[in-house]
């Protein structure tokens, strides 16, 4: 079983910055792609960014384009989220996952692998 463990989440002003970590540990599979998803109140979880094994591609919900990259350092079996530029609307729990499927994979289903969640709270 693979264990996904999410940090870095808080309380932060509009325009502020944080930064997400997901370790994994126990039973590693293959070259996992891992996606950072996101769940606000009432609303559906949606996939906010992925990144392949390699780092060699990425993929950013149109909503934190060029606010927030995602990152990976397989050595540490750690993946991070940088959020900059924070909006109140990015208020959610943030979660991190991990793929089998090779590429930048879509879709909840997906992932086979969840963390916990941690929850970012960004006010106005």
């Amino acid at each position: 079983q693979v264990q996904l463990v999410e940090s870095g989440g808080g309380l932060v002003q509009a325009g502020g910055s944080l930064r997400l970590s997901c370790a994994a540990s126990g039973r590693t599979f293959s070259r996992p792609a891992m996606g950072w998803f996101r769940q606000a109140p009432g609303k559906e979880r949606e996939q906010v960014a992925a990144i392949s094994w390699s780092g060699g591609s990425t993929y950013y919900a149109d909503s934190v384009k060029g606010r927030f990259t995602i990152s990976r350092d397989n050595a540490k079996n750690t993946v991070y989220l940088q959020m900059n530029t924070l909006k109140p609307e990015d208020t959610a729990v943030y979660y991190c996952a991990a793929s089998t499927l090779l590429g930048v994979p879509r879709e909840r289903s997906n992932y086979l692998y969840w963390g916990q969640g941690t929850q970012v709270t960004v006010s106005s």
